[in-house]
C-alpha cells in the first residue's frame, strides 16, 4: 500500500523536533488542506499522511511551523529567519511510498525524498 510520510529533525539541538506542526495540502488552484498534525516525541506523525487511495498523482504541500517550534524549546534564535518552511511537490505515481524528511535549523533546512 502506498504511503506519503514525513519526519523532522532538529539539526540545531540533536534531536527530533518533537511537538512541531506540520499541515498538508493538496494544490488544485489553490491549497485544499487535507491534514494537520504535531509531531511526536520521533519527530514523526502519529502515522502516515496519506495511504492507499488517498495518495494520489499532484501536486502537495507541507508546511512546517518551525519559528513556533523553535519558541516552544527557548530557542533564543526562534522566528530570527525561519517560521515557516514550506515544501511544494508532485506525486506522479500514486502507487510509491513517498517520504519527505525535513533537516532544520532557526537558520537553515535541507529536504530531500526518503525511502
Amino acid at each position: 500500500m502506498s504511503k506519503l510520510s514525513t519526519h523532522v529533525l532538529d539539526t540545531a539541538g540533536g534531536r527530533p523536533a518533537a511537538g512541531m506542526k506540520v499541515a498538508l495540502f493538496h494544490v488544485v488552484g489553490v491549497p485544499n488542506l487535507l491534514k494537520e498534525t504535531t509531531l511526536n516525541d520521533d519527530g514523526r506523525p502519529a502515522g502516515p499522511l496519506l495511504t492507499g487511495d488517498a495518495v494520489r498523482t499532484g501536486h502537495y504541500q507541507l508546511t512546517f511551523h518551525v519559528g513556533d517550534y523553535f519558541t516552544s524549546i527557548g530557542s533564543r534564535d526562534a522566528k530570527k529567519f525561519l517560521d515557516v518552511v514550506t515544501l511544494d511537490f508532485h506525486i506522479s505515481d500514486p502507487t510509491a511510498d513517498y517520504h519527505v524528511p525535513l533537516l532544520v535549523s532557526p537558520w537553515s533546512y535541507s529536504t530531500y525524498r526518503g525511502s
